[in-house]
């Protein structure tokens, strides 16, 4: 039979299924049973139950979740409930619960949703169950489960259907429920060091704060252009212009670029920015932040994720860009003084190089292609080129540099922070040089923002800023290998 004819049965055993629930569905009605109920008040989860049985034994129980396993043994049977916390064995016995309310339980179908009336009990198996004394329907499903889940050749089938990944996956809500978590102690930290919570608009004329191309969308009252922002950086520091000392938030951006387990173009960021701190500051902020949330939602500063330990607990290796490069290279950019050397450097490293790409350019091009995919423990990388740090403050002694810095572990980029840039005359003409790239054709360089120059006018506080990617902390924290495992819902390709 070929994959084809395989599919095409597949799909037909599929709707007869389908039509089989719909047939128990009008049974149902026929039996004056509402297959669709409403409000159920219940007193016990199924974990709990397990977990506390002694307390339980014997007294009556209303749970109610999803069925999931179903077997019958003449007058008696037994299903498996599904809950938010677990699951519980459920008893049936036709002369309990009467003929009627039997003749539900035999017509139910794995994926229905019931309300439980019944007493707590041990089986003589030893497992722990629950006798029922009364059964609700509160939904029927019409559509059958997949029975191999994983073993769907559709991979992303997964990802589009979350809502049926989550019911047959446990492990997967358990991903999502370790999510909530970790943004949980996020704020809970943050919240303690006298941080405030804001808000900033995601449409905004004028996207800045990153290097990325964003979405474009038309206001149709206003008759104007707004983007999805790309980050809130420039809006949080001119909260800080107005005298809100540290602020941070939790967010959604836009980028508009590819797709990967790394990438996905609406994800998480948290952003924080505290007046009268600098990047040293940030880098504290940043390992002690990371660190205590992973041993608060974890239980251990050790990490296991693809056959690596990850060991986050403090301090970091702290290594300057220039001499990691040189560690993994050879190349000594404190010597490679200009433009022209960089570019023969790098040829010398069989790289593709644009006849007018700058040191500092060349610089970063050459970290990105011999040196992130060998850091694998937590690690900040300092001192990036000016050039590809349009909205960091300079390096006092070596203006060439700024004072930023990323937080690399497993080969991905986790956080990137620095001394914000407060000098409204080197910003501008930051922004001039981005423009012309522009111009040049780059559509990730940043437009001229010239509110965002008037406020550093009126005067920003030194300060240093961090932007962590929540979607790749909980990727290391949950060991999961793409992105979109850790998105409830990411964007896919439409299926045509």
């Amino acid at each position: 039979m070929s994959e084809q004819e395989a599919n095409i049965n597949e799909i037909g055993d599929i709707n007869e299924l389908k039509k089989v629930r719909r047939e128990k569905l009008a049974e149902l009605k026929d039996m004056g049973v509402d297959p669709f109920g409403g409000r159920f008040e219940r007193n016990a989860m199924a974990q709990q139950i397990k977990d506390e049985f002694e307390a339980w034994e014997g007294k009556c129980v209303q749970i109610a979740g999803r069925i999931m396993a179903k077997r019958r043994h003449g007058k008696a049977g037994f299903a498996n409930l599904f809950d938010l916390s677990g699951d519980i064995q459920l008893y049936f016995r036709k002369d309990d619960i009467g003929e009627e309310k039997y003749e539900l339980f035999k017509k139910l179908d794995m994926g229905d949703i019931l309300g439980i009336d019944g007493e707590v009990f041990r089986t003589q198996k030893g497992e722990i169950s629950v006798h029922v004394r009364n059964l609700v329907y509160l939904s029927k499903s019409l559509n059958p489960l997949p029975e191999k889940w994983h073993g769907l050749k559709d991979v992303e089938l997964r990802y589009r259907q979350r809502y049926v990944d989550l019911i047959v996956n446990p492990h997967v809500k358990e991903v999502f429920i370790k999510r909530s978590r970790i943004i949980k102690e996020i704020r809970n930290y943050l919240d303690g060091q006298s941080f405030l919570e804001v808000e900033t608009p995601m449409m905004q004329p004028i996207p800045g704060g990153a290097t990325a191309r964003p979405f474009v969308t038309h206001h149709n009252a206003l008759n104007m252009e707004l983007y999805l922002r790309v980050a809130p950086e420039l809006y949080l520091k001119r909260l800080l212009v107005g005298g809100l000392e540290r602020v941070y938030e939790i967010n959604r951006s836009f980028r508009n670029e590819g797709i990967s387990t790394r990438h996905n173009p609406e994800f998480t960021m948290l952003e924080l920015y505290q007046a009268y701190a600098d990047y040293q500051v940030m880098m504290e902020l940043t390992e002690d932040l990371i660190s205590s949330v992973i041993f608060k939602v974890n239980g251990s500063m050790v990490v296991d994720f693809e056959g690596q330990q990850i060991d986050f607990k403090p301090p970091w290796r702290r290594l300057a860009m220039l001499d990691a490069i040189k560690e993994h290279t050879g190349l000594d950019f404190t010597v490679i003084n200009d433009d022209e050397a960089a570019r023969q450097a790098a040829v010398g490293l069989n790289m593709e190089v644009h006849k007018t790409a700058s040191r500092g350019e060349i610089i970063n091009e050459v970290f990105e292609q011999f040196v992130e995919d060998k850091l694998i423990q937590p690690t900040f990388i300092y001192g990036h080129p000016v050039e590809i740090s349009p909205l960091a403050k300079r390096n006092a002694a070596h203006p060439e540099f700024t004072d930023r810095f990323e937080v690399f572990i497993m080969q991905r980029e986790i956080a990137n922070a620095f001394s914000e840039l407060n000098d409204p005359i080197d910003q501008k003409e930051r922004f001039m040089k981005q423009v012309e790239k522009r111009a040049g054709g780059d559509a990730e360089a940043h437009m001229m923002d010239e509110d965002y120059i008037n406020a550093l006018e009126y005067g920003m506080p030194p300060a240093g800023g961090l932007g962590i990617g929540i979607d790749r902390i909980v990727m290391l924290m949950t060991g999961s290998a793409s992105i979109r495992d850790v998105i409830l819902f990411p964007t896919l390709r439409s299926r045509e």
